[in-house]
């Protein structure tokens, strides 16, 4: 997944200069969009199957010129709804029928059916998209044949499976960087912020995943903290049970290069949840909220108060004692920082001005 210069983590205190201590295995924290999941979609009938299995002969290339042909709106919905299908069918496992496919003219009439008033329809056509899109041969075609407002749409106004599956399509699409901008600008991000607080928790995985790769474009990043993203991220982080800790903290942590991130976070709660994850969390949750806490009071007194009263001391001289040596020093740091409060006077509070 394709990353800003500015690593999350990369500034200097007191003259040490913290990039080396960025985070990395960020990318293990999340699992890339695959195709559609089997179960989703109805188990494919015998005609389906002849089709399938026909791909498998020396006419595949007819097969898939006779399914794009059937994609026209001058077929039945139902003959489209075939032809989509059959198409989903055939690109989810096999990235040669991915090329073939495209190749074939599939892309811009799937982009049709993305806007169709028929949900199941609507839901065939995203998916198929989708699974093109893992073609990296594919992403620039479907990027520019137009499909970023229609994938959009869906993830506002589709079924839950199209919702998720836009989702991913579009986080396909952001690992061309020039599409991180024109997915923002259409709309996307508070769309995606929505599905992060409301959808099931591969909905939440696959948001999150979206969200990451999107916001290492600076206006995204803004757009997703007016958007609330906050609210979310600080309620994943505080369910150990939710699967979401690691995933929701690097989201956050992409986004602390921001000012606006930082007052979000306090307002939605987020300090306790971080210092009890530096509790409680696994070695990599302890170091990610570490590196938090250590961004969002590095110029804030007022935060630094804030942080050490709920209790982050002793934890961090913990974690500074048995962590592994990037979280050993990004604890250090935190903790010398949140010490020096406690010996400048009243008049030293100004500095909370630079919130």
């Amino acid at each position: 997944m394709e990353m800003e210069n500015h690593r999350p983590g990369s500034f200097t205190y007191m003259g040490r200069k913290f990039s080396d201590l960025s985070l990395n295995d960020d990318s293990s924290a999340f699992s890339d969009c695959n195709s559609d999941r089997s179960g989703e979609f109805p188990t494919a009938s015998s005609e389906s199957r002849r089709l399938l299995l026909s791909c498998a002969s020396e006419n595949s290339d007819d097969l898939i010129n006779h399914l794009v042909s059937h994609l026209d709106s001058s077929y039945s919905i139902d003959e489209q709804k075939q032809a989509a299908m059959e198409i989903r069918l055939l690109s989810k496992n096999k990235p040669e029928n991915r090329i073939k496919i495209a190749k074939a003219g599939a892309i811009k009439p799937l982009i049709s059916l993305i806007s169709s008033s028929d949900l199941q329809l609507q839901e065939y056509g995203v998916t198929a998209i989708l699974n093109l899109s893992l073609c990296d041969e594919n992403k620039e075609s479907i990027a520019s044949s137009g499909a970023i407002k229609p994938l959009v749409r869906a993830l506002k106004m589709g079924t839950p499976t199209a919702k998720d599956n836009a989702a991913c399509a579009l986080l396909r699409l952001s690992q061309i960087e020039e599409n991180k901008v024109a997915i923002g600008r259409s709309g996307a991000i508070p769309l995606l912020v929505n599905l992060l607080e409301t959808g099931g928790f591969r909905a939440k995985k696959d948001a999150s995943t979206a969200l990451y790769s999107l916001c290492s474009a600076k206006e995204n990043k803004i757009r997703a903290v007016q958007s609330g993203i906050m609210k979310p991220l600080v309620e994943l982080m505080a369910d150990f049970g939710s699967n979401m800790v690691d995933k929701s903290a690097f989201v956050m942590s992409l986004l602390m290069s921001v000012p606006e991130s930082k007052p979000a976070i306090v307002e939605e709660g987020g300090v306790p949840v971080l210092v009890e994850i530096v509790e409680v969390g696994t070695q990599r949750q302890k170091e990610m909220a570490v590196s938090i806490l250590l961004q969002l009071c590095e110029e804030s007194v007022v935060y630094r108060t804030m942080v050490a009263r709920e209790g982050a001391i002793p934890p961090l001289v913990a974690l500074s004692q048995a962590g592994t040596s990037r979280a050993k020093q990004k604890a250090e740091a935190l903790i010398e920082l949140l010490r020096q409060p406690r010996s400048i006077s009243n008049g030293g509070a100004r500095s909370s001005s630079q919130l």
